[in-house]
């Protein structure tokens, strides 16, 4: 019988049992600042013993973030996170600082091994640049405020036929092939929003100033330059962000204004609304993968055993120990999210089923999240664990992808696989215009940080209007049009995390296309990047992948081509 038990690792510096209270972690934290370090070898171990102490405080404090999006109405959960958010991050933040300076400082840190530490030792530069100690308790405040809109998001149910429904379950009504039906939903999703639209503002714009506050103590103009810096983009800048947007424009809008088309002729509908881009064209009823969360669980661990044993099991061990919570319910917050636990090398994953295809396909990326997770966890520091999200993103997208060949686990008739396989393909393209929107919409919010929300309004619509505005028709919904941002929970809780998506999904189309011409190869590839966690620059895992860090207008069309060429061999 296969041993499905995670075991952390033994600990080796702090207490096997550590009480997360200020009184039993300050001796740690000034033991390791007031360590006298002789040698390379003993640097090497007060890493270790630092790292050992990060990954315990990490785990602990995703546990609390985990049980109270699980369930947001419960105080007592959001107390337990607020206690580490406001009592012990404020208090580690300028004892981490005092100890990158004592790394730093280290004569032995020239002599360590410059291949292995490179990534590691920039990432410890970059922080001493960017703290400052007046941020600290600017830093708990807008950790604070931004789970409030998980608060608001989370308690929003609906109405249908006399049933009352989570947004993500009422969404389902959306595939319905009766327009009315269709309809029905989206105005009452959308009218359930709108009563919170204020609300809504009035957070984005308390964050706004913090945030913005955050950036001039720190030196910067404004808080879009600071993080790129905070977020470590060493490999690009805002202009080649730019790039990315205009490439998207000029290669990837008009293949989507092409499928519009095609949708309004196959529907005999003359200008499509917001509540008729979800529905399968074909007429037929939306695609139902599997009946419940433990079905999908189940069906997504027989689609990763398809890909490799490895890959299988690292789902059926999360699954033994309880490491999912998939349906949706009131009262949880929304979204989707895989969570690394840190020292026990593996994460959890949390969505909002609601029995769609949708569903299956945040399955399988927050799953290629969990492969990196695991396949990562023996990196000898926490830090190599630390994922840009370039990435991050290219595990769980390109896992999408080359996850599809084993979707017959969900789909027993052809015909559905090969719809699925369409549908998704559709989606993949479609993802690029709204991450460009949404990036682009960050740039303006953060660089001009006086605006009102009446000018944010405006500008949301006018960077929306050139990538085509979803190719739905808002004229009669002009307030749900301009506050259509509101959805997107990275705006509020992770700025400027969004663009990564963008990049991430040309390396995943790229890892695809590899594995398609070799399934072992690509595979391997894939599974290489992967074990290198940070400790290589994002160019270097991307080319280990068998990829090229790329998002020129030239590179972007090489990509969409070949995913144009398999749908229509599957439109054969």
């Amino acid at each position: 019988m296969k041993d499905l038990k995670i075991s952390k690792k033994p600990r080796k510096y702090i207490p096997a049992q550590l009480n997360v209270k200020w009184e039993n972690l300050e001796p740690l934290f000034m033991e390791l600042l007031n360590r006298e370090l002789h040698s390379v070898t003993e640097l090497e171990k007060w890493l270790q013993d630092r790292s050992e102490l990060e990954a315990a405080l990490e785990e602990d404090f995703a546990w609390r973030y985990i049980r109270m999006t699980c369930d947001t109405t419960d105080e007592n959960l959001l107390n337990d996170f607020q206690f580490f958010a406001t009592e012990i991050e404020p208090k580690i933040a300028p004892l981490n600082n005092e100890l990158n300076k004592k790394f730093i400082a280290c004569s032995f840190s020239e002599e360590l091994n410059k291949d292995k530490y490179f990534v590691y030792k920039r990432g410890i530069k970059k922080a001493l640049e960017l703290f400052r100690e007046e941020n600290i308790p600017i830093q708990t405040q807008i950790q604070v405020e931004q789970q409030k809109y998980q608060a608001i998001t989370g308690s929003m149910s609906v109405k249908i036929k006399d049933q009352e429904y989570t947004l993500e379950q009422a969404s389902v009504f959306l595939k319905d092939t009766n327009r009315q039906v269709r309809q029905e939903a989206w105005e009452a999703i959308t009218k359930r929003r709108l009563e919170d639209k204020d609300k809504l503002d009035e957070l984005f714009n308390g964050l706004l100033k913090l945030r913005h506050q955050l950036a001039l103590n720190a030196g910067f103009k404004n808080f879009r330059d600071y993080m790129f810096q905070a977020l470590g983009r060493f490999d690009y800048g805002p202009e080649d962000c730019y790039k990315f947007h205009e490439a998207i424009k000029s290669e990837i809008v008009p293949i989507m204004r092409d499928q519009a088309q095609k949708r309004s002729q196959s529907l005999g509908i003359e200008k499509l609304k917001p509540w008729d881009m979800e529905v399968d064209i074909s007429g037929k009823a939306a695609l139902k993968p599997f009946k419940n969360g433990e079905e999908l669980i189940e069906k997504s661990i027989k689609c990763f055993y398809g890909l490799s044993d490895y890959i299988g099991e690292r789902l059926e061990i999360m699954k033994a120990n309880g490491f999912f919570d998939v349906e949706s319910r009131k009262g949880k917050a929304p979204g989707g999210y895989n969570y690394p636990l840190a020292e026990s090398g593996a994460p959890f994953i949390f969505m909002n089923s609601a029995g769609t295809f949708r569903d299956l396909t945040t399955m399988v990326h927050e799953g290629g999240h969990a492969i990196h997770t695991f396949i990562s966890s023996d990196l000898e520091l926490n830090d190599f664990k630390h994922l840009p999200s370039e990435v991050a993103e290219l595990a769980s997208m390109s896992m999408e992808l080359i996850s599809m060949d084993h979707w017959d686990q969900f789909f027993d008739n052809p015909e559905d696989l090969k719809r699925a396989k369409k549908d998704q393909l559709k989606d993949v393209l479609k993802t690029l215009p709204w991450v460009a929107v949404v990036d682009q919409f960050q740039h303006w919010i953060y660089t001009n940080p006086e605006h009102t929300s009446e000018q944010r309004a405006e500008a949301w619509k006018n960077i929306f209007e050139p990538f085509g505005n979803n190719f739905a028709d808002w004229s009669e919904h002009p307030e749900a049009h301009e506050n259509l941002w509101q959805k997107q929970l990275h705006i509020f809780e992770v700025p400027f995390y969004y663009i990564e998506y963008g990049i991430a999904q040309l390396g995943a189309i790229a890892v695809w296309k590899n594995y398609k011409l070799n399934p072992e190869k690509g595979l391997e590839n894939y599974l290489n990047a992967l074990k290198l966690g940070y400790t290589k620059t994002i160019k270097e895992i991307y080319e280990t992948a068998g990829i090229e860090f790329n998002f020129s207008a030239a590179y972007v069309k090489e990509l969409a081509d070949f995913v144009k060429s398999e749908l229509e061999k599957l439109e054969d």
